[in-house]
């Protein structure tokens, strides 16, 4: 382009930019952005959110420089959400040069927050930092050993009270209970990011979580922690254990070392150990359901055996990796013997883990067998499960129970067609095509083209569609899904009704979660990087949560949809809550979108 004619561009861009805006206040309207930004290679679009029609919104993109690089036109949706009566789309997916960049409306003053087109910083290892903050028994952010009597067991093959060493695994969430429901497949996403890009972690802590390198990836130190721990929760060749400690935690926020739950035997004592028996429990008025331990005994198989084949090719972990084996053969022989699920328990208020799917779990058990073995019985296995699991999933539902169909992605599927044949591989992409259909359906019915469930917990059902559109691309080389995987990243990076990230303290620079329902920020004023919080909630439920009271004046106020509400306010524990599982959810596709 000649001289002359960038001069002339540069002159109707700015023509452009400072015609007078005709339409209404500015503060009736907002642009929404990723507040990160976008991968160069991914769907990039911007939101216009307006109290009124507007006639034909342009914006313009804008890079550091306060040079003009494009105009965009806006296109009207047509389900707009409260409080905003007009949504505009803008899809700029065309622009991929690298840099910092915002938009301003054109004719007016209004412009957007700056973000980055360009790869993710690693932001999986702050999770993996996150995820460390939250080991039990020694913990490396207090400095401290804590919860060093768990526990006595319950329901087990062992009188009841009967000391057993549950000590380890990482506490759940803003509490400090102890679930392998979620523990096992935390553990399954470390190993399975590591296994994605094996050369791509740090190695800066040690064993015991604390500063010093070891000739270990630092996820992968986490990942041990959690195998550890499935492996004290089997005991004996017929023995799983699958919870420790129950609501009766829930005593206002403590620092773990001053827990100051009293379970019977004083504060900060023994806490009891529930046995997977694959019947209801529960040790007081409310009664989980149950119906097998296939869920928990297959999970932790899988599990297990991906700590094998990661642990394996380290000359110092081999005996470790060996261990790991052996007890997801007689973890995967106890689901085939009791087939079902076990629910988590609670105590004294009706909120569990209400998972009730199993196939998958024993799908993914048999299908990594498998892989290492290469004996057939295991292949059937996987094959039978597959089909009994199809597409059953969260994603075919209007609504679910709290982690009703839990884990949220089916890696029973992605395992499956990892080790089968031609036609298994056919069969697992059919049936994540399937799903991800019935997400886009979805999706497309508001301005913000996501599709999952507004349950408590929603965040992780975002993370889990970007994770499946993201395996789907893995598995198939197809792009089709890349405007839904990204969208559902956009939701939770902060294109959104309320302009927040869902992540703490990411991206960095951009409003993020701050006064969260979590005891190292209650007492101690201190904010943890990485951590997923719950996310928002649909209305109606939210209105019959139990003992929820904002402590301060609600901040998005002026931003709240009618049907759906979040709040960064400790005091909600049922939208403002980091999760443990919740986070390790994010882990693959953090890792898939990050710099090499």
């Amino acid at each position: 382009m000649t001289p002359i004619f960038q001069i002339f561009r540069i002159v109707i861009l700015i023509a452009i930019a400072f015609e007078p805006f005709t339409g209404q206040a500015a503060s009736d309207m907002e642009i929404r952005v990723n507040l990160r930004g976008y991968p160069s290679h991914m769907p990039k679009t911007a939101l216009l959110l307006s109290k009124s029609a507007l006639e034909g919104p342009t914006l313009i993109l804008m890079d550091t420089t306060g040079t003009m690089r494009g105009t965009y036109q806006g296109v009207l949706h047509k389900t707009p959400w409260h409080p905003f009566s007009h949504y505009y789309t803008f899809d700029f997916s065309d622009f991929q040069d690298e840099g910092s960049y915002y938009f301003q409306l054109k004719g007016s003053g209004i412009t957007s927050h700056s973000f980055i087109i360009g790869p993710y910083p690693k932001w999986q290892e702050d999770v993996v930092g996150f995820i460390r903050t939250q080991r039990c028994g020694f913990n490396p952010y207090t400095g401290a050993f804590c919860h060093q009597k768990d526990g006595l067991s319950f329901y087990g093959k062992r009188p009841d009270s009967t000391r057993i060493d549950a000590t380890g695994g990482w506490h759940d969430a803003g509490d400090q209970l102890k679930y392998l429901i979620t523990g096992s497949n935390t553990t399954a996403r470390l190993l399975m990011a590591f296994q994605m890009k094996p050369d791509q972690f740090k190695d800066e802590y040690n064993t015991k979580g604390l500063i010093g390198a070891n000739d270990l990836p630092d996820i992968l130190d986490e990942a041990r922690w959690g195998l550890e721990w499935l492996l004290k929760l089997h005991p004996g060749p017929d023995e799983l254990y699958h919870q420790v400690a129950d609501d009766r935690d829930h005593r206002g926020f403590k620092l773990p070392h001053e827990d100051n739950a009293d379970y019977g035997w004083g504060s900060n004592s023994f806490r009891p150990v529930y046995y997977a028996t694959g019947q209801p429990q529960g040790l007081s008025e409310y009664q989980s359901q149950a119906t097998g331990i296939a869920n928990l005994a297959g999970r932790s198989a899988a599990t297990l055996a991906l700590g094998y084949e990661v642990f394996s090719t380290f000359e110092a972990h081999k005996a470790f990796a060996d261990r790991c084996l052996n007890a997801a053969h007689e973890l995967y022989a106890m689901g085939r013997r009791q087939e079902g699920f076990q629910q988590g328990n609670s105590y004294g208020a009706p909120y569990r883990y209400e998972e009730n799917t199993w196939a998958d779990d024993m799908e993914w058990a048999a299908a990594v067998l498998y892989r290492i073995t290469r004996k057939k019985p295991f292949l059937d296995a996987a094959r039978a499960y597959a089909q009994r699991i199809g597409t059953w999933s969260w994603m075919e539902r209007d609504t679910a129970r709290h982690y009703e169909m839990y884990p949220f992605v089916n890696m029973g599927h992605y395992a499956l067609w990892q080790s089968g044949t031609s036609n298994d591989k056919k069969e697992a992409i059919a049936y994540y095509e399937h799903n991800l259909e019935q997400i886009e359906k979805s999706a497309a019915e508001n301005p913000y083209g996501v599709g999952h469930l507004f349950i408590w917990c929603s965040n992780n059902l975002a993370a889990a569609v970007a994770t499946q559109a993201m395996l789907y691309e893995d598995m198939t080389g197809s792009k089709k899904y890349r405007v839904l995987m990204q969208n559902h990243m956009n939701w939770l990076l902060g294109l959104n009704p309320w302009n927040s990230s869902m992540i703490t303290e990411i991206p960095e620079n951009a409003d993020s979660p701050v006064d969260v329902h979590m005891p190292f920020w209650k007492i101690k004023k201190e904010a943890i990087k990485g951590s997923l919080v719950d996310g928002p909630i649909w209305t109606s439920i939210l209105d019959n949560m139990i003992g929820i009271e904002l402590s301060a004046p609600d901040e998005y106020a002026h931003l709240q949809p009618q049907h759906i509400k979040y709040h960064d306010d400790w005091a909600d524990y049922s939208t403002n809550e980091p999760t443990l599982d919740g986070s390790a959810e994010l882990l693959l596709i953090l890792t898939a979108l990050s710099k090499d």
